[in-house]
């Protein structure tokens, strides 16, 4: 295969390379500390699940009603993703940074003392809507501090702090929530979201010392203009495509139907489901950095490697579907074992080719498109499976109808991924 383009930061045309950051131990913990500020993040977004028993009893509500609290916020994450990015772009990451976790400390607050579900529903919106400014900036960062040629591991390793985060947020809650009850557990986040708040002011800085004549801040250009860059360029539509291809199947199965179809679809106890998704989820974490890192080194790497698993996972999710009988349990847990695989080398793959043919200052826009096409084929693809098995009768093999669409979603986003990947190689 022709390597891809993989202009941008990489070359210039036309001219010497720009200077690129060194990276670091300054650069390091800059990162770290803004990384910190993510993995909050993921606890706010995941922490919902081992409270929602509680919460439905504590606010007096159905499930239906309930269910409406993550997917808010998840909603709210997905349509702020290219207003953040703009902000990310206009702003610069430090300060967009604690505007997001003071939204999320609101929130939480909110959700701790909230009287009733008005409040809490609320609450849950301003944490979504911090969540939607946490990830572009700690990208962002990594753009701005390190070469070109580690953005791709810092991508992974960032992706590894945010899985152990969605990860480490159910039992230390669940405890906090038995030992000291739920407004003390949730002011508690609370407390812990405004310290990071405070340490990343202290520490986090958007660009190295010295870095003169390199502006952080991107020139001042409307949304339209914005979002025009970045859907020109070959990278970032890349990106997008790859995203909701391989990132989407895990997520909609981490937010609400993974533990359903392995106790309903394929027969595990619920014990058996509840350690086979934290095992599944927990043990893919490592490939992010070791991804990262060859695709920092050979960079046409990141081609083969999206499009073997855009081709995977459509297999997959369509042999699942279409198998007659109902589905058997090695192969359901063969296709959630590639979903999460594909979930976790997302970000590292994803906004890697994000990056190509933007410049360094301007990366908010792009990043927040590629965020927002995996997250929107997530939401998409989670409703249309509820609304599915909303119709047909309680057995298994009604979670093969409800998840048609998402097999159609990661195979359509594949076949675009591979449209991009094509028209992006250069031309002799």
């Amino acid at each position: 295969m022709t390597q891809t383009d993989t202009s941008g930061d990489r070359t210039s045309r036309g001219g010497a390379p720009p200077a690129e950051p060194t990276g670091g131990v300054r650069a390091w913990l800059v990162w770290g500390v803004a990384v910190g500020g993510y993995f909050l993040a993921m606890l706010h977004r995941n922490g919902l699940g081992v409270a929602a028993l509680e919460a439905q009893s504590r606010f007096d509500v159905g499930p239906a009603l309930l269910s409406l609290l993550p997917m808010l916020q998840l909603l709210v994450y997905v349509l702020l993703q290219v207003p953040a990015g703009l902000l990310a772009d206009r702003l610069g990451p430090r300060y967009t940074l604690v505007m997001g976790m003071a939204a999320m400390a609101a929130g939480s607050c909110m959700f701790a003392l909230a009287p009733g579900i008005e409040v809490a529903v609320a609450g849950r919106f301003l944490i979504g809507l911090g969540d939607a400014l946490v990830f572009l900036n700690v990208i962002r960062l990594a753009a701005l501090w390190f070469p070109r040629a580690r953005y791709a591991l810092v991508s992974g390793l960032t992706g590894v702090v945010g899985g152990t985060g969605q990860v480490a947020s159910a039992a230390p809650l669940a405890w906090a929530l038995g030992g000291i009850g739920w407004v003390a557990a949730f002011l508690a986040t609370t407390g812990l979201t405004v310290l990071m708040a405070l340490l990343v002011l202290l520490v986090v800085r958007d660009r190295p010392a010295g870095a003169a004549g390199r502006s952080t801040v991107a020139d001042p250009i409307s949304l339209w203009a914005a979002l025009k860059e970045a859907l020109k360029a070959d990278g970032p539509r890349i990106g997008m495509a790859h995203h909701a291809a391989v990132m989407a199947p895990f997520t909609m199965m981490m937010v609400l139907w993974g533990f359903p179809f392995l106790v309903g679809g394929l027969g595990l106890a619920e014990s058996t489901a509840a350690l086979t998704l934290t095992g599944l989820a927990a043990g893919a974490l490592w490939l992010a950095p070791v991804a990262g890192a060859l695709i920092g080194r050979w960079p046409n790497v990141r081609v083969y490697l999206a499009l073997t698993l855009g081709g995977t996972l459509s297999l997959g999710w369509l042999l699942l579907v279409v198998w007659p009988g109902g589905v058997p349990v090695a192969l359901g847990l063969t296709v959630m074992a590639v979903s999460v695989l594909g979930q976790t080398l997302a970000p590292t793959i994803s906004f890697d080719f994000a990056r190509d043919g933007i410049p360094a200052s301007r990366t908010g826009v792009a990043s927040g498109l590629v965020n927002m096409s995996g997250f929107t084929t997530a939401v998409v693809c989670t409703v249309a499976a509820g609304a599915i098995l909303q119709t047909l009768p309680e057995e298994p093999s009604s979670y093969q109808a409800a998840f048609g669409p998402l097999a159609a979603c990661t195979a359509l986003a594949t076949v675009v991924l591979t449209v991009f990947i094509r028209r992006a190689r250069p031309r002799r």
